[in-house]
């Protein structure tokens, strides 16, 4: 650890800095109160352009996309480099979806997308559907922004898991006093610094390795040395329908997540949402640089730390940030990774709070639940997510984690019919709906369940490339399980509307209205936030 005492230093020093912003946070754009979702869950709703992009961006490009992403270029090559596509494709794919959620929410005060259903398809039990199904999906989320912590932790010889727990004891205290607001000021800094590093890595770390040419001849020799199905510096045939399938399902899955959503909501207008669509993809150009780190490493040398037998790849990053920059700088660049996984998690754990509390507590619980029951019982609700977060990382391996982060992208996908397509259509019907998303997620987990991966031991929950051999086809390509998952799903939700249809079975009522779903700021048919009680 002494020889980390500089890096140490900055990355404690950093990571101080951004806590207490987080708590000063409860102070900045103060309302006369915080007792209410609308001010403690998403800032006000009077995010303009400039706070939501850092807010958004910080959101969705999380301390695990620094260390994951190029560890896993690191480990199996131009694979993956999904993440650059998904994340181009996304914006156009939700521009139109998010002002259209963004409209309804304001007319109706919805704080979650299960508020949404709720009302569009006037079904209590498929609106919990969709608030556990973001529960559950968002949790192992929060927990792997621990792992890109532990990566960096591990880097400088620190070792065991009090640190984490005290880092993410001071964000619980902080969004549980600040909401919102806390990883809104903190995501300026997050995004600076990873800026920053990045910048000065693409231009530095290459001119130490020889150039690019070098790189890429590094990262070519070893795929060569050891091949492996579907790794290499380019795509084969069997996987190049996955990759495709692969960005295209995390993209739709992305703006489907709780937390997404969330930073969208607490804009102001439908322009401020235009916007930020429109200026997001410059994260996009960032990550294809981050993703790059990994062949850097390889060029590098960097061995993995190894730990049971067996290589966390997820240190390769924080290993090359160590090899390659000055003590102080590395130090920055650590803080760069820690300050991103503080941002991502604050959101998420509001985010699946609010749908315990709005769609869990006082649909089932407590009806008559006032605003400050509501913002309390979110505030509570918040720090058993975190605690449940931590408990992930302790109680099992990083790797299951992981895996469990995959099952969650095919698991939120799932919720895309009811979500996605309830915003432009009321066609399908709430029975047909709950019925698809059952099936939807039945294929899905059984998919999974079905892919082994070899390489590290696992019979079961290997990967998300289900073979299409298994479904008879005579071919070696393989497929996002996300999509096949969805395709079931809406087959299923067609089907049974149709059969709903033809039974004459009753069908829930929908409480929006077409002028609903185009509304904005100033429109007086959007509802009047009024300051929440203090009493």
């Amino acid at each position: 650890m002494s020889d980390h005492l500089t890096e140490i230093i900055v990355f404690g020093a950093l990571f101080l800095l951004v806590s207490g912003m987080g708590f000063v946070a409860a102070r900045w754009r103060r309302p006369d109160s915080m007792d209410s979702l609308d001010e403690w869950g998403l800032g006000g709703r009077s995010f303009g352009s400039w706070i939501t992009w850092f807010l958004v961006g910080g959101d969705l490009y999380t301390a695990y996309t620094f260390v994951a992403v190029p560890a896993l270029v690191f480990g199996a090559g131009a694979a993956g480099f999904y993440a650059v596509p998904y994340t181009i494709v996304v914006y156009p794919l939700v521009f139109l979806v998010l002002i259209r959620l963004w409209s309804v929410s304001h007319v109706h005060g919805f704080v979650t997308p299960a508020d949404f259903v709720r009302a569009r398809f006037g079904s209590p039990t498929l609106a919990l559907a969709v608030a556990v199904t973001g529960i559950v999906a968002t949790m192992p989320y929060i927990a792997l922004q621990l792992v890109g912590i532990e990566a960096v932790l591990k880097a400088m010889g620190v070792h065991g898991h009090l640190p984490i727990i005290i880092a993410f004891g001071i964000l619980a205290a902080y969004t549980y006093q600040s909401g919102l607001r806390a990883p809104a000021l903190i995501a300026f800094v997050k995004d600076v610094l990873i800026y920053l590093v990045i910048i000065v890595a693409v231009l530095y770390i290459p001119a130490k390795l020889g150039g690019w040419g070098d790189i890429f001849d590094a990262a070519q020799a070893k795929f060569e040395k050891t091949p492996a199905p579907s790794d290499g510096i380019l795509l084969d045939g069997t996987n190049q329908l996955n990759y495709a399938m692969l960005a295209l399902g995390s993209a739709l899955a992305l703006f489907l997540y709780p937390h997404s959503i969330t930073g969208v909501l607490a804009s102001r207008n439908r322009d401020v949402i235009k916007r930020n669509m429109s200026a997001l993809p410059a994260y996009s150009l960032v990550l294809g640089l981050i993703a790059l780190l990994g062949f850097m490493a390889i060029a590098a040398g960097i061995v993995p730390i190894s730990s049971d037998g067996s290589a966390d790849n997820n240190t390769v990053v924080p290993l090359l940030f160590d090899r390659m920059f000055p003590d102080w700088f590395t130090g920055v660049a650590y803080a760069a990774v820690g300050i991103g996984a503080l941002v991502p998690a604050a959101i998420m754990s509001i985010a699946a709070a609010n749908l315990f509390t709005r769609n869990i507590y006082k649909e089932y619980v407590n009806r008559d639940a006032t605003e400050k029951q509501e913002a309390n019982v979110s505030k509570l609700a918040s720090l058993v997510v975190k605690i449940g977060a931590v408990a992930c990382i302790l109680l099992l391996d990083p790797e299951f984690s992981i895996d469990l982060q995959l099952i969650g992208g095919v698991i939120i996908l799932q919720t895309l019919p009811s979500v996605g397509l309830g915003l432009f259509t009321r066609w399908f019907h709430r029975g047909a709906l709950v019925a698809g998303w059952a099936a939807g997620l039945a294929a899905g987990l059984w998919m999974l369940y079905q892919i082994p991966n070899p390489a590290k031991g696992k019979e079961h929950f290997g990967g998300s490339a289900y073979k299409l051999g298994e479904l008879g086809l005579d071919t070696k390509m393989t497929v996002y399980v996300g999509i096949l998952a969805l395709a079931v799903n809406l087959v299923v939700a067609v089907v049974g509307t149709l059969v709903c249809r033809a039974a004459k079975l009753p069908d829930g009522a929908d409480i929006t209205k077409d002028g609903d779903y185009t509304a904005d700021e100033g429109d007086p048919k959007v509802k009047e936030l009024e300051p929440a009680s203090s009493t």
